[in-house]
């Protein structure tokens, strides 16, 4: 389970190695361009029901950090997915990995163009 800190004395939000890889991409992506945006989830069911939602700004300190020292391969199609939510109004929501789905070492081409959504827990 990998861990997402964002500002200083914010409450640690917990996201799966594989979706958190996956986020991280497009969040980089966004940022390294300066803009801002949301990102929202819904709570796993041990937290009881709910979403939540976080600003994320270029200014603001943001950590990454995963179980697994080894990244995984990533989902050229989950990441396009990010991209077009992250694009949108309501910013970036995090959705399941579709089954089936393409996996592609897409970490250097998408990291190059700036291309760039789960339920977390």
């Amino acid at each position: 389970m990998g861990v997402l800190h964002y500002g200083t004395d914010s409450k640690p939000i917990h996201i799966g190695d594989r979706a958190l890889a996956h986020l991280k991409m497009v969040i980089v992506a966004k940022l390294r361009r300066q803009e801002s945006f949301t990102v929202s989830w819904q709570h796993p069911d041990e937290d009881g029901t709910g979403r939540s939602t976080i600003w994320l700004h270029p200014s603001i300190p943001i950590r990454f950090e995963f179980d697994e020292p080894v990244a995984p391969e990533l989902n050229r199609a989950w990441i396009e997915e990010l991209a077009q939510s992250a694009n949108a109004l309501g910013g970036i929501t995090l959705v399941a990995e579709q089954v089936g789905a393409d996996v592609d070492d897409a970490q250097t081409d998408l990291a190059d163009t700036g291309e760039t959504s789960v339920p977390v827990g």
